[in-house]
């Protein structure tokens, strides 16, 4: 009922502050909102068939992966953790197995990884889910930690930075990596709170240290190189990882005596389906989001902002990289089309080019993720997980402006 609200809030809004703008004189503006229906309803459409080739490669791998024990594996390896943050999933399903390859495949940037796993985690959740049309807790916080975007290596980031003439592009590295782990740990505690999880067991309380100290290791390896290393590091490794996984699931299921060719071609076909499942989800939210933009309300959001910290007396350098935080919980591509544009205006070594790129890298795009994930399995009742999402956004965009303004 959430996202109902939400989107008819967009239309009712855009269609208010187009007659706004109607009225100041704008003759062009309702052609532009029409004409943004048409063009974001052919990008759901186009998103959704780049991903059919895409999810059907994964979810046959993963099919592999199940028959042949790795899954199970998995889930057998992350049970003591995993049981005690999704509390209602039984003990090594083999969901957990699913839901540790997304987690991994988005902290390693791994996104053509990383939704078909995420997809077929959902799908492996809603078989025991009581109420099919509602969103479960470990759906909810499994949505979380997507949306919260935590990635250790922001490979597309850096490489616009240094196409953008950026004198040193991997220095918004280390402020991006704390500012995405500040919005990981914030929407883990607070959905951990929402559903009553108690985040004081030593388990998670050591999985949580370990997830820190991870990432100051990372951190760390990657301040030792310069640019040109790192660029080479993170290419090696990223194939390398997506490459070692199918390899080694395809081994695993040969000497398992699994037909890994008649299992892969059983999950690919799951792969069209799903593909074609979320098309109207992506329309929706994308249109309503393209005419919100379209409308000039988000513009006018922005000045309004602007305003609001001006009269108290604030610093209000940081305005102009907001609508890059503001369009990255509705669209991943305005987003990043947003950052390049403050890169463009203000400079790629500007504050305001180096907080968009921060902001473009501390969290994902959660409207997007929430009617792409819960639109596979057909939930309309999303409960606390926009909430949560949202606060864990909110987060994250805190601790970039605030990581910014220490670095740089």
């Amino acid at each position: 009922m959430v996202l109902n609200y939400i989107w008819i809030a967009f239309f009712a809004l855009a269609f208010l502050f187009g007659a706004i703008q109607l009225c100041m004189g704008d003759t062009t503006v309702f052609q532009k909102m029409v004409d943004s229906t048409f063009d974001t309803s052919k990008t759901a459409f186009e998103i959704s068939l780049g991903l059919t080739g895409v999810l059907a490669l994964w979810l046959g791998v993963m099919r592999i992966g199940e028959k042949a024990g790795v899954v199970n594996l998995l889930a057998r390896l992350l049970s003591p953790v995993f049981t005690r943050l999704f509390p209602d999933i039984p003990r090594n399903h083999p969901v957990m197995g699913s839901i540790f390859m997304n987690i991994a495949s988005n902290m390693l940037g791994l996104d053509n990884a990383a939704t078909p796993t995420g997809l077929k985690a959902m799908q492996q959740m809603q078989e025991i889910n009581s109420k099919k049309d509602t969103a479960t807790n470990p759906m909810i916080m499994f949505l979380v930690l997507n949306t919260s975007g935590l990635t250790i290596i922001p490979t597309s980031i850096l490489a616009f930075r240094a196409s953008y003439g950026a004198a040193t592009p991997t220095d918004v590295f280390i402020p991006i990596l704390l500012a995405t782990l500040v919005a990981t740990l914030a929407g883990i505690i607070i959905t951990a709170l929402w559903q009553r999880i108690n985040i004081m067991q030593p388990v998670l309380l050591a999985t949580l240290a370990g997830l820190v100290g991870f990432t100051a290791l990372v951190i760390w390896g990657f301040g030792q190189m310069d640019k040109d290393t790192m660029g080479v590091v993170t290419s090696v490794v990223s194939n390398v990882i997506l490459l070692g996984i199918i390899l080694a699931f395809i081994l695993a299921g040969f000497f398992r005596r699994v037909n890994v060719y008649d299992a892969f071609i059983e999950g690919a076909k799951e792969g069209f389906q799903t593909a074609v499942r979320i098309i109207p989800y992506l329309v929706a939210i994308l249109v309503a989001v393209g005419v919100f933009r379209a409308s000039g309300a988000m513009d006018m959001l922005i000045d309004g902002v602007a305003w609001c910290v001006g009269k108290c007396g604030l610093d209000t350098d940081f305005v102009g990289a907001l609508p890059t935080a503001l369009m990255k919980p509705l669209s991943g591509s305005g987003a990043r089309g947003l950052m390049l544009e403050a890169m463009t205006n203000y400079g790629a070594d500007s504050f305001v080019g180096r907080l968009a790129c921060v902001f473009q890298g501390s969290t994902d795009t959660t409207f997007y993720i929430l009617a792409v994930y819960f639109g596979s399995v057909s939930i309309k009742y999303t409960r606390h997980a926009v909430a949560c999402g949202l606060l864990a956004d909110l987060a994250g965009v805190i601790a970039a402006i605030a990581v910014c303004y220490m670095f740089f």
